[in-house]
C-alpha cells in the first residue's frame, strides 16, 4: 500500500494540487468572457476561449514546474521561465486572426480576437499565481465587453457608418449615387466587390446628418432596378 502511494505521488508531482487549482480558475475567468461573447453568437465562443485559457496557463505551468527535477539534479542548467509564456503571447495571433472577416468596408471580429489574446494573458496570469490581478483583469474585460458596447453605441450614433447594397450586374452606379446626394449625406467611399457572376456586393461609407430619413433613403434604393437587398453596417 504504502508503494502504492509513493508511486502515485510520484507520478502527479508534488505540484499538483497548485496546478489543478490553478487551472480551474482559468476556466472560470476565460469561461467567463467565452459566455459572453457566445451570448453575442461570434465566431469564437464559449469553448474556443476556455480552451486558450486553459492552454495557456497550462503553458504557464510547465514553465514553472515542467523543468524542476532537472534545474535540481545539474547545477549547470539555467532556465528562463518567461521563454515559453512568450511564446504563447506571439503564437496566439494565428487563432485571433482566424476570427477577424473583412468584407469590403467591413471589418468584423477585431474584438473577439482582442479578447482571445486577453484570455491567453488571464491564463498565463493564472498559471504564475497572481489571482488578484486575473480576477480583476476579467472583471474589467466583462465590464467592456457588456456595457461600454452600449456606450460606445451612443458615441457613434449619427457619425460614419457604411451602407451595403447587393446587386445584379447590371446596375449603374450612378443611379445609387444620385439618390444618395438627394438626401443630407456625405459619400466618404465607395467600394465594389464582385461575388460571383451573378452578384455585386457595393459598400458605401457615408456620413449622415441627424435630419436624415433612413427609411426612405432604403426605399429609394431599393426601387433602382437591379438592387436585391439593402442592409446598414455601423
Amino acid at each position: 500500500m504504502m508503494e502504492y502511494l509513493d508511486y502515485l505521488d510520484e507520478l502527479v508531482g508534488d505540484n499538483f494540487t497548485i496546478i489543478m487549482v490553478r487551472i480551474l480558475i482559468a476556466l472560470i475567468l476565460s469561461g467567463l468572457i467565452g459566455f459572453e461573447r457566445e451570448l453575442k453568437n461570434h465566431s469564437a465562443g464559449f469553448r474556443t476561449h476556455i480552451l486558450v485559457g486553459v492552454g495557456a496557463c497550462l503553458m504557464m505551468l510547465l514553465s514553472l514546474y515542467g523543468f524542476e527535477s532537472f534545474i535540481e539534479s545539474y547545477d549547470n542548467i539555467r532556465f528562463d521561465p518567461s521563454r515559453i509564456p512568450s511564446y504563447v503571447i506571439s503564437g496566439i495571433g494565428f487563432l485571433g486572426a482566424g476570427t477577424i472577416i473583412v468584407n469590403g468596408m467591413t471589418i468584423r471580429g477585431l474584438t473577439t480576437a482582442a479578447s482571445i489574446w486577453t484570455v491567453a494573458g488571464l491564463g498565463l496570469v493564472t498559471g504564475a499565481g497572481m489571482y488578484a490581478p486575473a480576477v480583476f483583469t476579467t472583471f474589467i474585460i466583462l465590464l467592456s465587453l457588456v456595457f461600454l458596447n452600449n456606450f460606445e453605441k451612443l458615441f457613434r450614433k449619427g457619425r460614419s457608418h457604411s451602407i451595403e447594397i447587393t446587386a445584379l450586374p447590371g446596375l449603374k452606379i450612378n443611379n445609387v449615387i444620385s439618390i444618395l446626394e438627394s438626401y443630407p449625406i456625405v459619400i466618404k467611399q465607395l467600394e465594389i466587390e464582385r461575388v460571383d457572376d451573378d452578384l455585386r456586393n457595393i459598400a458605401v461609407k457615408i456620413e449622415p446628418d441627424k435630419s436624415l430619413d433612413q427609411i426612405a433613403l432604403f426605399e429609394d434604393i431599393s426601387k433602382i432596378e437591379y438592387v436585391k437587398n439593402i442592409s446598414e453596417r455601423k
